[in-house]
C-alpha cells in the first residue's frame, strides 16, 4: 500500500479509471471521490471506482496523501484554492490535465504555501466516452505519463508521482512544462481539431441523406475522437491556443501542398504524399509495438 487515502477530483473517465485501478491494484486504504453532482454519487458506486463519493469537497481531500485534479483544466485552479484549508501538511497533488504550463505555474505555489507538493502529470490515455461508467481499471496500462517537475518540484514528491503511475501499468516520462504543450498540440490536439472539423463538414445536415450512408469504418475510425467532451477540449484548446495555432498552421500548410498537387494532376507528388504518411504511421506503429513488449 503507498497510500493511506487517495482523493480524486473529478471522478468521470479518468478519474474514476485511476480509482479502480488504484483499489485493484491495493494502493491506499480508502479512494474518495469528489462529484459536483448529487446524481452522479449513485453512478460512482455503482461503477466501484472509488471506496466512497462526496460532495463535500473537504471531506474528500481531508488526510489525504495524494490528491489528484481530473477535472477540465478550466476549473483546476479554483479547486485548488478550495482545497488548501483541507490539504495535509506534506502531501502530493497532482492532475491529468492536457496542457500543463498554466496549470503548473498556478498551482505549484498555491499548493506549496499550505506546506504540500504540487507536481504536475499528463497520462496520454483517455477515450471518447465520458463519466465514470465509461472507466476502466486497464486504461493507463502502457500508456506514456508526461510528469513535469520544475526547478522548485519537492524530489520526494516527483518519484512517489512517478511510482503511482507506473503502478497503474503507465510508463513515466519526464518533460519540461512548455515543451511538452508544443509536443501534444501536435500529438493529441491537433487530431482532435481534425477530426472535429471532418465531422462537421461530413455530417452537416445540409448535404443529401445519402451522404451519412456512405460514412464507412474509415469515417468513423477517423472521426472516433470527435466525440469528447465539448467542455473539456474547449479549455484545452483555449489553453493551449499559441501551439495550437501553429501546429493548424502547418496542418493546413501540408493539405494545401496536397491540394495544389491535385489541381496539377502531379501524380508522383500524389503518390509522394501517401507514401510518407504510410512510411512514418508504419515505422510509428513497430516502435510503439516494441516499446509495449519491453
Amino acid at each position: 500500500m503507498q497510500f493511506q487515502k487517495i482523493s480524486i477530483i473529478g471522478v468521470g473517465l479518468l478519474g474514476g479509471s485511476i480509482g479502480l485501478a488504484a483499489r485493484q491494484r491495493r494502493l491506499a486504504g480508502e479512494v474518495a471521490g469528489f462529484v459536483r453532482r448529487a446524481a452522479s454519487l449513485k453512478d460512482c458506486e455503482r461503477a466501484g471506482a472509488v471506496d466512497y463519493a462526496t460532495t463535500d469537497l473537504f471531506a474528500a481531500v481531508f488526510n489525504a496523501d495524494l490528491v489528484i485534479l481530473c477535472t477540465p483544466l478550466a476549473q483546476m485552479q479554483a479547486l485548488a484554492q478550495q482545497i488548501l484549508p483541507a490539504l495535509k501538511r506534506g502531501a502530493t497533488v497532482t492532475d491529468v490535465g492536457s496542457v500543463k504550463a498554466d496549470v503548473v505555474r498556478e498551482l505549484e505555489s498555491l499548493v506549496q504555501k499550505v506546506g504540500a507538493h504540487f507536481v504536475g502529470s499528463h497520462p496520454m490515455a483517455g477515450g471518447e466516452k465520458m463519466g465514470v461508467l465509461a472507466a476502466k481499471s486497464d486504461l493507463y496500462a502502457n500508456a506514456v505519463c508526461v510528469v513535469t517537475p520544475t526547478k522548485k518540484s519537492n524530489s520526494a514528491a516527483v518519484r512517489k508521482v512517478e511510482q503511482f503511475w507506473k503502478s497503474l501499468g503507465a510508463r513515466t516520462l519526464r518533460l519540461d512544462a512548455a515543451k511538452h504543450d508544443l509536443l501534444v498540440s501536435r500529438t493529441s490536439h491537433l487530431p482532435h481539431i481534425a477530426a472535429a472539423a471532418l465531422a462537421s463538414l461530413v455530417l452537416d445536415p445540409k448535404h443529401p441523406k445519402s451522404q451519412v450512408g456512405l460514412c464507412a469504418t474509415g469515417f468513423r475510425d477517423t472521426t472516433r475522437i470527435a466525440s469528447g467532451s465539448p467542455e473539456m477540449w474547449r479549455d484545452i484548446a483555449l489553453a493551449n491556443r499559441k501551439n495550437v495555432s501553429q501546429s493548424l498552421d502547418k496542418f493546413v500548410g501540408e493539405l494545401k501542398k496536397f491540394q495544389s498537387a491535385l489541381k496539377k494532376s502531379d501524380a508522383k507528388a500524389v503518390e509522394k504524399f501517401f507514401a510518407t504518411a504510410k512510411e512514418r504511421r508504419d515505422n510509428w506503429c513497430a516502435g510503439s509495438a516494441s516499446t509495449s513488449s519491453e
